[in-house]
């Protein structure tokens, strides 16, 4: 009679184990590549990460929350001294592997600390990441523990890094860079057409509130992509090494880059959410703004501060 054996449960403990053994390469090559990429003295990097003033270490937090920014900086311009086009607040339950995307409208008309009522991505401007982390935080009530900036190439170059990604479309559209259009349902894109899925915003009825819960699909569809390859040999390894090399970390070290890529892999995109805080559109002077529902921004970060588990309604 043949014995059928008996697979043992893998404790959470020892799926972190494993995780952290799979992960172990990267600090050698973040380690390197700290070494040899240049600075941005010597050449203008199209993504930055900068920690946050006063933000604790990863590693003393279950809980890690993430500004992500995309400048809407043209060829040529400073990609952190100009208008930020996507602004996600992104938290991360390195525990749980439960996630939460707060996605903020560009042209929300709020108090931008030392500059009084403005557009939120004015701040980028006036201040660069850690202006940007002062406004969000004052606005939301959730301080983010580091801000992740990149230009739109530098994002595409970075998703076709980890080899395109699929995103699910609420909407049918088309643009230059994809043909056959985009279809309500699953897409499959490369690195510039997921640069357009997520930036794009003319085509659809609520504008600037569709293009954000667009920027929280392609979150979500990175997550896929990375969690479905990093078994892969050599898969996490180019990853990062792309990051890095598109990658300015003035004041963040490449342990801190290491922890976050290390964070990432523990995210469920089963479990990970995203609600967009919402508003009417109006105007200050000539100028179209967002009058956000700062109620609902507040409330929502209430509910996801301590876990980034969102449950309910927006």
């Amino acid at each position: 009679m043949s014995r059928k054996l008996s697979r043992r449960p893998v404790t959470p403990r020892a799926g972190r184990l494993r995780r952290l053994r799979r992960l172990a390469p990267l600090a050698l090559v973040l380690a390197v590549t700290a070494l040899v990429v240049p600075p941005a003295a010597v050449r203008e990097a199209p993504a930055q990460l900068v920690k946050v003033e006063t933000a604790h270490e990863v590693d003393a937090r279950e809980v890690v929350w993430v500004l992500m920014l995309g400048s809407d900086a043209r060829p040529g311009q400073a990609v952190l001294r100009s208008r930020a086009d996507a602004i996600q607040l992104v938290g991360i339950n390195t525990r749980t592997g439960a996630g939460t995307a707060i996605g903020i409208p560009r042209d929300s008309y709020v108090d931008v600390p030392g500059h009084g009522r403005n557009k939120i991505n004015s701040a980028m401007l006036f201040g660069g990441p850690q202006l940007m982390a002062r406004a969000v935080g004052t606005m939301v009530g959730i301080r983010p523990d580091y801000v992740f900036t990149t230009s739109f190439w530098g994002f595409s170059r970075m998703v076709d890094a980890i080899g395109g990604i699929t995103v699910h479309s609420k909407y049918a559209f088309s643009d230059v860079v994809r043909p056959q259009g985009y279809k309500v349902g699953e897409n499959r894109l490369n690195g510039v057409q997921a640069m357009v899925f997520a930036r794009i915003r003319k085509s659809f009825p609520r504008g600037d509130f569709d293009r954000s819960a667009n920027q929280q699909r392609t979150l979500k569809g990175i997550l896929r992509q990375v969690r479905a390859r990093q078994d892969r040999p050599g898969f996490m390894e180019r990853g990062v090494l792309a990051v890095m090399n598109n990658l300015d970390t003035p004041n963040a070290r490449p342990a801190d880059l290491y922890r976050l890529a290390q964070a990432a892999t523990l995210v469920d995109p089963a479990k990970f959410r995203g609600c967009v805080v919402g508003g009417r559109t109006g105007y200050v002077g000539a100028a179209s703004v967002v009058f956000a529902d700062i109620g609902q921004a507040r409330s929502l970060a209430r509910r996801v501060r301590g876990d980034a588990r969102l449950e309910g309604r927006c």
